[in-house]
């Protein structure tokens, strides 16, 4: 298999995605080219999601300039054009369950504590548009209502079960190299030509849905009720 690199999410608020944050992972799959990654979170987790903090201190302008920055990143993650494996310790809430699924397998740490899921709409926010279309494909369609609509935050075991997560084990970062190197195996054009087609269309945005963005997704962002919202969640 050619020369795997690891990607780490580090940052404040366990590894929660701030502008910085956001910036070196997108500069990081830059560098990567077309070799095969393996993400993971520094410090025994893998992200709590976004940066609550600074999302919650933005005005209009700084948010569409996040947003479009998360955006972007989230992108460049799905369309890696090798093999991306996550290596899932700790926790993956939010933003952080995003990245994981934007990743081509997901392996899981068997740690009851941890907790992964999609809340965004518990905390009043509407995704991106492309967020949106790739969580919507991302998750099984049996389990995508309970998901999205019961924003709820799970264990592994039930991660695995609705689909956010592919395997939990008690060796997550041997198991993780192991799935990567067998995807890395594969003739790479032929992988990276079938990943292209299959999820081209799915980040492939009208111009319709990003004036719909713009008019209406990021106003939400920077309403009063979803700022309460955010600082309520920081005091926790």
């Amino acid at each position: 298999a050619r020369c795997m690199i690891d990607i780490v999410l580090e940052g404040a608020g366990r590894n929660a995605l701030s502008t910085v944050v956001l910036s070196s992972l997108k500069e990081a799959l830059a560098a990567a080219g077309d070799r095969p990654v393996l993400l993971r979170g520094a410090g025994g987790c893998f992200s709590a999601g976004l940066n609550l903090k600074e999302v919650a201190s933005l005005d209009q302008p700084g948010m569409e300039r996040f947003l479009s920055l998360l955006e972007e990143t989230v992108e460049a993650l799905y369309m890696h054009p090798a093999p991306v494996v996550a290596l899932v310790e700790g926790h993956a809430i939010a933003g952080g369950a995003v990245l994981a699924l934007c990743c081509d397998w997901r392996v899981s740490a068997s740690d009851e504590k941890a907790r992964l899921g999609l809340n965004e709409v518990a905390l009043g926010l509407q995704f991106p548009p492309k967020i949106w279309g790739i969580v919507n494909v991302r998750l099984p369609s049996t389990a995508r209502e309970r998901v999205l609509l019961g924003a709820g935050l799970h264990s592994p075991a039930e991660a695995l079960a609705l689909g956010l997560v592919d395997e939990v084990t008690a060796e997550p970062e041997a198991r993780a190299r192991a799935v990567l190197a067998t995807l890395a195996g594969h003739p790479r054009q032929a992988y990276a030509a079938t990943k292209r087609a299959m999820r081209a269309a799915t980040v492939a945005l009208s111009e319709e849905a990003r004036v719909a963005f713009v008019a209406e997704v990021v106003p939400r962002w920077v309403s009063d009720e979803v700022r309460a919202r955010m600082l309520a969640v920081l005091k926790r």
